[in-house]
């Protein structure tokens, strides 16, 4: 089953909430659940900044230092062979974690504050949790199978909000076109960044963080399934990302994190919150919403610069949502305004903290050694990685998983199929589709 367009100036103005409508579409009955959700859930604010205050206790994985506009370390310029040499070339390879974030997810294991239920399995595509393992009970709670109780994820936006926000960045072309166009437009957004296209372009991520001083946010290392994954390397695809954020940003830590396919579960949710800090973000996807007056409750949309044509659908779209009197902005400043957990944007001043580490989650004996504010790089995290390139692992599902040079040619194709049926149901102008 595919799509013909029929109009495509007005069809592409119902892409912002649906993806790539060029890619293949598979039957929602395929699925155990909406990858993209498609439903709204109960209305509520985030907090109030983007950046966790510098008494947070996942501070504690990176050292602080004092400085206007950064931490007062001298990071490695982005971009650098130095720079490019500290992360993972690739899939993370879980046995070579900083001992720090493994500590403090041991901890954090041993009280209970993560749930021990076994991950799911990508099963035709889709993950898919054993016998006995109920996605949709509180216990699981899994966003791909659509269970909406965990209280702490947020969906929804304000009344008359639109959150924007964009995903899968950065890349060359596309990236730089959106840019531009925000800029132009003077328009705020949050970039849920994944950790290996920083890696290979450090250009157009700097241009995110420094020309716009946009919102940067974690979307993992690889792309995968979170959910089909250990928790390791649930460990390994988050800490990563943090730390080559926190690394090129001087200092700054991510607070917000969004999953990959919108995958997650209280398993996954618990590491990101009890180890790093991180907010879960989804989004709500109202059919033909954007083309309507602002409403109850806002939107939090999902959109991708993953290549020209999403960025040009959103662009197209621009005008009809601004005609239409929605308030637009990122959505770090619909959660409160700050996007990072030490600093209240992309220029203002990073607040001296320890590390990223909650403290219930680090061992007492971990704490004083890693409190010294003003020092060299993060050396309990990353001091025998600043010269080597991690080694390369398969990891265990690498299927799932997006490299940088994949991201721009393959990816949409990828990962289109699960979530781009959530366009078949909306459709702004029922004519301009036809189904063949």
């Amino acid at each position: 089953m595919h799509f013909t367009f029929t109009a495509y100036t007005i069809s592409v103005l119902s892409f912002i909430f649906y993806g790539h409508l060029t890619l293949p579409l598979v039957s929602a009955a395929t699925l155990p659940g909406n990858q993209h959700d498609c439903n709204s859930h109960s209305k509520r604010l985030p907090s109030a900044t983007w950046y966790q205050p510098d008494d947070h206790p996942v501070h504690q994985l990176f050292k602080r230092g004092p400085s206007a506009g950064t931490d007062g370390v001298p990071y490695a310029q982005v971009g650098s062979p130095a720079w490019s040499a500290a992360y993972p070339q690739s899939t993370p390879d879980a046995n070579q974690l900083p001992e720090l974030w493994v500590d403090a997810l041991n901890s954090a294991t041993a009280q209970g504050k993560i749930p021990g239920f076994a991950p799911s399995t990508p099963t035709d595509g889709n993950p898919v949790y054993p016998d006995g393992v109920d996605p949709l009970g509180n216990d699981v709670c899994s966003t791909t199978y659509k269970c909406r109780s965990d209280p702490d994820n947020i969906y929804d936006a304000p009344d008359g909000v639109m959150g924007i926000s964009f995903d899968d960045g950065p890349l060359p072309s596309s990236s730089t076109k959106l840019y531009e166009f925000l800029q132009a437009n003077k328009q705020r957004a949050t970039h849920f960044f994944i950790g290996v296209n920083i890696l290979q372009n450090p250009n157009e991520f700097m241009m995110a963080f420094e020309t716009l001083q946009d919102d940067i946010a974690v979307h993992t290392w690889t792309h995968p399934h979170m959910t089909t994954l250990s928790n390791m390397d649930v460990l390994a695809q988050l800490g990563w990302t943090m730390e080559i954020i926190h690394n090129s940003t001087g200092g700054r830590l991510p607070k917000y994190w969004r999953p990959p396919f919108g995958d997650s579960d209280n398993r996954v949710n618990a590491i990101a919150k009890e180890v790093f800090g991180l907010k879960t973000i989804i989004w709500n996807q109202d059919t033909e919403d954007w083309s309507l007056r602002p409403k109850v409750p806002g939107l939090n949309i999902l959109e991708h610069e993953l290549t020209d044509d999403t960025v040009q659908m959103f662009i197209d779209a621009w005008p009809v949502i601004k005609e239409n009197g929605w308030n637009t902005i990122s959505v770090a400043e619909m959660d409160g305004g700050a996007p990072y957990q030490n600093s209240p944007s992309s220029s203002g001043n990073v607040q001296p903290a320890a590390n990223i580490v909650r403290p219930s989650s680090v061992p007492s004996s971990l704490t004083s050694a890693t409190s010294t504010a003003g020092t060299t790089t993060s050396s309990s995290i990353a001091q025998s990685l600043t010269d080597t390139v991690i080694s390369t692992s398969t990891g265990p599902n690498p299927s799932s998983s997006t490299s940088a040079s994949q991201s721009q040619t393959t990816s949409s194709a990828s990962r289109g199929t699960y979530w781009s049926w959530c366009s078949t149901l909306a459709i702004v102008v029922p004519s301009l589709w036809v189904l063949s």
